[in-house]
């Protein structure tokens, strides 16, 4: 592992605090209403509510989520643009699958290179330590 876990910083940010909403219509998909808040837990008019959605696109291999943002003002707005919005989210994950495939076809596995995960080494297949 490249970082120990006694030296991850997981405290929170106080500064960045969000109450967390989810709505749905029990088809299409969730909208997240992320309402910023202080560390009192009121409203911080300061920033401005976030909107995430979420939908998921079915493969041969099972359900891929799709996330995305929505640029929206208020939970109308936001359910207006959810479809343009989740169109665009679906485009990008097809062309960054693409990317992963194009990247994965280019690769050229020559026997004995190191590197790469599973394979045979010392002692055997499986992981080299």
């Amino acid at each position: 592992m490249t970082q120990q876990i006694s030296d991850l910083d997981l405290s929170l940010d106080a500064n960045n605090l969000y109450r967390d909403e989810v709505i749905t219509d029990l088809r299409a998909g969730t909208l997240r209403q992320l309402t910023p808040v202080t560390v009192t837990g009121e409203r911080d008019d300061s920033r401005a509510v976030r909107f995430h959605g979420q939908t998921q696109i079915m493969t041969q291999a099972g359900a891929l989520p799709v996330n995305f943002d929505i640029d929206a003002k208020d939970l109308k707005e936001a359910v207006d643009k959810f479809g343009e919005a989740a169109r665009k989210g679906m485009e990008d994950t097809i062309k960054q699958i693409e990317e992963m495939r194009r990247e994965q076809a280019s690769s050229i596995v020559v026997p004995g290179q190191e590197g790469g995960g599973l394979g045979g080494g010392q002692g055997g297949p499986g992981l080299k330590f």
